[in-house]
This record gives C-alpha cells, structure tokens and sequence, in this order.
C-alpha cells in the first residue's frame, strides 16, 4: 500500500464509520462492483480502529474521563460488598453490616448502561460472525440493508424529541439498543445510524442519543482490536510501510473527529433525510448489480 491509497483508506474509515452510512456496506459494494481487495493489512486495520477510539475520546473526553474514574470506583465497592458478604456468613443477624450503595451519580448509571448494551452486541457479533463474512462476498444482503438503514434514518428525523438523559434512562432502553447495535453488525446497516434512531426511539434526548451511541461503540471497537491482535505478528511492521499507515491513521482520525461534530449537527437539525436518500440510492444500485452481474 503505497501513500496515497493510505491516506484514501483512512479518510473513508474515518467518513464512513461515524457518518450514517455503513462503511462495511461501502466495503462490500466497492469490492464486488470494483473487485478491488480490501485487504490492507492487519497492522492498518488494528490503527483505523485506534483513530476511530481518538476521534471519540477527544470529543467526548470530560465524559470518558468520567465514566472511568466512576467505574473503577464501582468496581471498588462490588469488591467491598463482596468482602461484607463473606462477613456477613460469620457474623449474627444482628451484627451484619450494611452493603455499600454502588449507583450513586448519574455516570456510574451510565457505566452501567454501557455495559448492558456491550453484552448483545458481543453475542449478536460472534453469532452472526460467519453470515457477516459470507454476506460481504455478495451484493443482495448489502444493498438490502442498506435499503434498511434508509428507512432508520428517515424515521430518525421524524421521532418525537425525547428528553432521556443517563439520570433517567432505563436499562432495559439500554439491552435494546445493544441488540440494534449487534445487528447493525451486518454489512449495510450503519452502526451510528441503526443505534442513534434507536436511542431516539427510546426516547432519549439528541444531544444524549449520539454521546450515548458514539461512546457505546469503545467497548465494541476494543473488542474487535483484540480480536485483530490474536493474529498479528511482528512481521508487519517490517519495511517503511509504518510512515503510510500512520498517514491513514492521521486522517482517519481527524476526518472522524469532523464526522462525528457533523453527527451532532445532523440529529440536533434534523438532516438525515439526506443521508437516507443516499444509502436508499446505494442499496438499490447495489442490489441491481447483484442481478445484472
């Protein structure tokens, strides 16, 4: 991979991830119309994903920043309470002690949020893992799906404004829109745009139902690192192709940065009409080729 198509990689990683409009959908099409190979690179892929986890952080750091430090204190008192459970086998009714309260701030609610939602999504991901990858061989699923993340959209600027924020939102809202981002998995269906309509739909507020799906994506992006990783090998970072990927990882991450300021635009205003016409216009061109070809 030379410069070039570095820098052409990252700047679609970084519009595609965050903008509404699949970017394994993308993926999928360019590569059965274009028969153009998508394989960069393990290393490459392992840094997009990190510029896309930069790209969140920096426009949202005050609120990881948050909910770090709030869950590592939750995860302080689960240990206490433990501790008190044991005690408490020893000791007489009268003498037990009192559990420690974990949920006591609006971000540890949201810590826990996200970790309601992180738990479908993985299982959804290593169900569907094998039709995903078959799925993106072919042309019908993602044009489908596609077709499908047009009408997400188009409802998402039609939902009655929600006024759900961390302090109010139910879990149950939040195993919900787990399960729409684990199907969103699916070549076609835009991450942001499936989880956003869905935050809308539960009622959330705009400003909440991007902050909430953006940061909900960290857990799925390190997963997907992780898994990367198992298959990386140091021979990757031989010859001088560290200095392109890096190009790619500065573009993604700075075009993703842009996205993810324009999302907030996008739902605040109600613009994703526009988006739904395009990915309504992708899937059917996709869709015709899958015939035609």
């Amino acid at each position: 991979m030379n410069l070039i198509e570095a820098i052409i990689m990252g700047l679609i990683q970084g519009l595609t991830e965050f903008l509404p409009v699949s970017s394994s959908g993308h993926l999928a099409i360019f590569k059965n119309i274009f028969h153009i190979s998508t394989d960069t690179g393990l290393l490459f892929d392992v840094m997009l994903h990190m510029a896309t986890l930069v790209a969140i952080c920096f426009v949202y750091w005050k609120d990881i920043k948050e909910l770090f430090v709030n869950g590592c204190c939750m995860v302080g008192l689960w240990v206490t309470n433990a501790v008190i459970w044991i005690g408490n086998l020893f000791r007489g009714k009268d003498n037990r002690k009192e559990y420690k309260r974990v949920l006591t701030t609006p971000y540890r609610r949201f810590v826990l949020m996200i970790l309601i939602s992180t738990v479908p999504t993985g299982i959804l991901g290593i169900l569907l893992e094998e039709v995903i990858g078959s799925a993106s061989e072919l042309l019908i699923l993602p044009g489908i799906c596609l077709i499908l993340t047009a009408i997400l959209l188009f409802i998402a600027d039609r939902v009655k404004v929600g006024e759900k924020t961390e302090e109010t939102a139910s879990y149950k809202n939040s195993l919900i829109i787990g399960l729409a981002q684990g199907v969103a998995t699916l070549p076609g269906l835009s991450r942001s745009g499936t989880t956003i309509t869905a935050c809308l739909l539960n009622g959330f507020s705009k400003e909440f139902a991007v902050k909430y799906s953006f940061i909900m994506s960290i857990p799925a992006i390190l997963g997907a690192m992780v898994l990367q990783l198992k298959d990386f090998t140091l021979a990757e970072f031989a010859g001088g192709m560290i200095w392109n990927y890096l190009a790619g990882m500065l573009v993604a991450g700075v075009v993703g940065y842009i996205c993810i300021k324009t999302m907030l635009v996008v739902v605040k205003k109600n613009k994703f009409t526009i988006f739904s016409i395009y990915c309504l216009i992708a899937g059917i061109v996709s869709i015709v080729f899958f015939f035609l070809a």
